[in-house]
């Protein structure tokens, strides 16, 4: 065959590995299969991959070196190298484009996304609660049930929160700044007049009047620019009268306080906010509904870098080993082709949920036919030849991307999926691709 002609054949190669990804990209937006079926199906790829990555590029290729002088140490060296390299690669590739909004394509990712994405929108909020001579006296493991009531208010430097008779609305924490305790302003002024108290970061203030009922005893005003979190008097009151911890600690402070001599006492403030973030640990409805829309916004280039991301490593060890028809890299064609079909089923469920309609989903997943077609040829052209070194290291790169692949979206979404049945078709998978090789190592 002419060089060019095995390019061509190469590349048809890798658009016929990929084409499986619009038939499942069709299945997950049109027709009713069952998820566990399509998952038992995934977990057969995942099991002929790995067949296909133990026998066809990792021992292959440690017995190409050996022919070359090498001893099986030093082999195992060389490909546990590129194997290493490929699948960190790909997993800090997969990371960066899953926290673009990638991660909107499979469930497990999202899921593992937006719990992430919960513990970092929260942690600072957690660490001014610990200091809080108010919150800090709750459980820490009860954080969740307060954060859903907290909202934020600004202030300028030298605005007025509320005077001295207003009608108490709300409980205030500080969250940056520092504000003035006053005794009185005139209704009207905003002119300086002197302070009883100033309270800084962590301190929480009007309290009094909600338990009272009584108007507010004194006029709060911002020393500079002031962030306060805010926690409405109906929300505090349902706070205080399902927590009897809560409201205890609040008449307690409320008793105790000397405006003038605040302090920062009690439980300590890190291990409390630890505990509080550890207790994050799960997401409800509302929140993975309204953080699939947000990840999905503009999410689009990741969404699909991320599908080519997956389609590349594999479609370039297929076109490397293609040398003749009689020679193709059947165990890991089979495996991309199954494992496509359940993955952009998955997908497309997933996008449609975000907002995605038919035809842009068809459209991302139409990126991994090109990718695949590319890739293959790129794989002929450059790391065709077995023998040499790079080309080795090159493959063995290749297959850890593809083994990261396996471990980091395929199981995963097989077992989200199917359940723990998995794990019979996953070795059928390594089995079927066993026989495959076997079959062409005998003849």
């Amino acid at each position: 065959m002419s060089a060019l002609y095995e390019l061509a054949m190469a590349s048809l190669l890798g658009l016929g590995t990929t084409s499986s990804s619009m038939l499942g990209a069709a299945i997950g937006l049109y027709l009713p299969i069952s998820k566990r079926l399509l998952a038992c199906l995934l977990a057969f790829a995942a099991g002929s991959l790995i067949s296909a990555l133990a026998i066809e590029l990792a021992y292959e290729g440690a017995l190409s070196l050996h022919q070359q002088g090498f001893d099986a140490r030093a082999a195992w060296l060389f490909v546990s190298a590129g194997f290493a390299v490929g699948a960190t690669l790909y997993y800090t590739a997969s990371r960066a484009l899953e926290k673009k909004g990638a991660a909107v394509r499979y469930g497990t990712q999202f899921r593992e996304y937006a719990l992430a994405r919960k513990q970092a929108d929260t942690a600072e909020r957690i660490k001014l609660l610990a200091k809080s001579d108010l919150m800090r006296h709750l459980p820490a493991e009860q954080i969740e049930q307060i954060l859903p009531c907290i909202q934020d208010r600004q202030l300028k430097a030298g605005e007025i929160l509320f005077r001295a008779g207003d009608a108490g609305d709300a409980l205030y924490i500080v969250a940056r700044g520092k504000i003035e305790v006053l005794t009185d302003a005139g209704p009207q002024s905003n002119a300086a007049c002197s302070a009883i108290a100033v309270l800084g970061v962590g301190h929480a203030f009007g309290e009094m009047s909600l338990l009272s009922g009584e108007p507010r005893t004194a006029t709060i005003r911002a020393a500079e620019d002031t962030n306060l979190l805010r926690i409405a008097k109906q929300d505090f009151e349902q706070l205080v009268a399902a927590d009897p911890q809560l409201a205890e600690a609040v008449q307690r402070i409320s008793h105790q306080r000397a405006i003038s001599n605040l302090s920062a006492g009690g439980t300590d403030a890190a291990k409390w906010a630890k505990v509080a973030n550890g207790s994050l640990d799960h997401l409800n409805r509302h929140e993975t509904g309204k953080m699939l829309v947000e990840a999905a916004n503009g999410a689009g280039m990741a969404i699909v870098f991320g599908n080519i991301l997956d389609t590349i490593p594999g479609c370039l060890v297929i076109g490397a080993k293609f040398t003749a028809f009689g020679n193709l890299s059947l165990t890991l064609m089979l495996g991309m082709f199954l494992g496509g079909i359940p993955e952009a089923a998955a997908s497309a469920s997933m996008l449609t949920k975000a907002g995605y309609r038919p035809a842009g989903i068809f459209g991302l997943w139409s990126t991994v036919l090109l990718a695949g077609v590319i890739a293959a040829a790129a794989g002929k052209a450059f790391i065709g030849s077995s023998e040499a070194l790079t080309a080795i290291f090159a493959q063995a790169l290749a297959g850890g991307a593809v083994l990261a692949l396996v471990a980091h979206a395929m199981i995963p979404v097989a077992l989200e999926e199917g359940g723990s049945l998995v794990v019979l078709p996953t070795v059928a998978g390594f089995l079927f691709a066993l026989y495959l090789a076997l079959a062409e190592s005998f003849v």
